[in-house]
């Protein structure tokens, strides 16, 4: 199975008019409503996890299908203003719902992670990046196992291109989580090891020492 293939796998969960809507979307992205697809992938990024850490993929094939057939970005506009909307409630979703935060957190840097303007990631993302990050750094965060495991799991997908964006903010980051691992009370022992090993990871160029994979996987095992 091709690329499309395997993203048409993954709207099995949907009903079955919203998955030959996605279907159609990602072949002849002219011929449906694109505002009402940049939805339909955010709203179910929000709820299934799983979903949000695919659906970078989607949407990166969309944004193609429809640059090569008419020239236009009318998806990629509506998905940015879709994106930009849930990180000015980013707050309050956290407030509202710890799970669906962390799905948009998952969903933003997957975003990031596939869209590319002159194979460069996208400016426009790297502060909301940044920022939905920063957030996962804050004590009370650090205190959420789910919270500081989504915030080392983007990290090591997309920390060594979010450096190169701005490495002043990845340095901020980096001093807040060595602070929260010497400092923090409240910590549990998994938390702890997923930062020091984030920052470990980091100090290594962003890549796992066979040492370090055999100890932390080891740890985490146990």
């Amino acid at each position: 199975m091709g690329e499309t293939g395997r993203e048409e796998y993954k709207i099995q969960s949907f009903d079955s008019e919203t998955q030959k809507l996605l279907k159609t979307a990602l072949k002849d992205p002219s011929s449906v409503d694109l505002d009402k697809v940049a939805n339909i992938i955010v709203d179910q990024s929000l709820k299934d996890c799983v979903f949000s850490k695919e659906a970078g993929r989607i949407c990166y094939t969309i944004i193609q299908a429809e640059s090569k057939q008419v020239g236009q970005s009318v998806f990629r506009r509506s998905l940015l203003n879709r994106l930009q909307q849930e990180y000015k409630d980013r707050e309050d979703l956290r407030t509202r719902s710890l799970q669906a935060w962390i799905c948009y957190v998952t969903f933003i840097c997957n975003i990031f992670d596939y869209l590319r303007v002159n194979n460069m990631p996208m400016m426009a993302l790297v502060n909301p990046v940044y920022d939905c990050l920063f957030r996962l750094a804050q004590p009370d965060s650090l205190r959420k196992e789910e919270e500081v495991d989504c915030l080392v799991l983007q990290l090591h997908r997309i920390g060594e291109q979010l450096e190169k964006m701005n490495s002043q903010r990845m340095d901020e980051l980096f001093s807040l989580l060595r602070d929260g691992f010497l400092l923090q009370e409240g910590l549990s022992s998994l938390s702890q090891l997923l930062l020091l090993e984030i920052i470990e990871f980091r100090a290594a160029d962003w890549k796992m020492t066979d040492a370090a994979q055999k100890y932390y996987y080891s740890e985490v095992t146990d």
